[in-house]
């Protein structure tokens, strides 16, 4: 029982650094103003770019990045420290390896949840697309970068924020399954990709009717310029 009780603690330890509201932070801290009320709402990286600048946003996308890696670096420490702390061994018919790689993962995906449903922010937020960058880096950083490197190629060629999220969360998903990962790895990169995903639906409605802002356009200049 106490096993289970502090595997879950773990749990929660990776929802809660997830759910620091970084871009919430920034705008309050930085100028008095509640993110959520400018640009699309989100407390993401891209609104924070719209509404406060370039260098709130930096620092709100490595702070989110760092968000998604240390979830799963504490899970990593966690996990085996609790073994070493309550047993001898892991219980009776636990394999602490493969159980290890099941917490890192629902860890993962407990940082993701937090990002884009805080418990600061009753629990909305936005779209863990740097978040999940961050535990992509931490779990398998080719899969990392090789996912970064299809969202710069896309925000390059399109300067659609939205677009090239999407299009690196599917790349990740092809990578890690192309890769000799474990299999919860794999099932964290699938799920947490659909999830990103799944966060992007009124972005994909604006993709399709032309209407999604374009890197450096805010609402208002795409609706115009869709129109022209």
């Amino acid at each position: 029982m106490v096993f289970w009780a502090a595997s879950l603690f773990g749990l929660v330890i990776g929802y809660l650094i997830g759910s620091t509201p970084t871009g919430y932070l920034a705008g309050k801290l930085l100028i008095g103003i509640d993110i959520r009320d400018h640009g699309s709402g989100s407390t993401g990286a891209t609104n924070v770019l719209r509404t406060l600048g370039k260098w709130p946003a930096s620092a709100v996308l490595l702070v989110d990045v760092l968000k998604g890696a240390g979830a799963i670096l504490f899970a990593r420490w966690f996990y085996p420290w609790i073994h070493r702390s309550l047993y001898d061994m892991p219980p009776a018919a636990l394999d602490l390896q493969a159980w290890l790689h099941w917490a890192v993962c629902l860890a993962g995906l407990a940082a993701l949840l937090g990002h884009s449903r805080s418990i600061w922010l009753n629990f909305k937020g936005g779209k863990s697309v740097a978040t999940g960058l961050g535990l992509l880096l931490a779990i398998s950083w080719p899969v990392g970068l090789g996912a970064l490197a299809v969202f710069g190629v896309v925000l390059a060629i399109f300067r659609i924020v939205s677009l090239g999220s999407m299009l690196a969360a599917l790349t990740a998903i092809a990578l890690i399954c192309s890769l000799e990962q474990p299999l919860p790895y794999r099932l964290l990169v699938i799920s947490g990709g659909a999830y990103v995903i799944i966060r992007h639906r009124a972005n994909i409605q604006r993709l399709l009717s032309g209407m999604e802002p374009r890197l450096g356009q805010n609402s208002a200049e795409s609706k115009t310029a869709s129109q022209s």
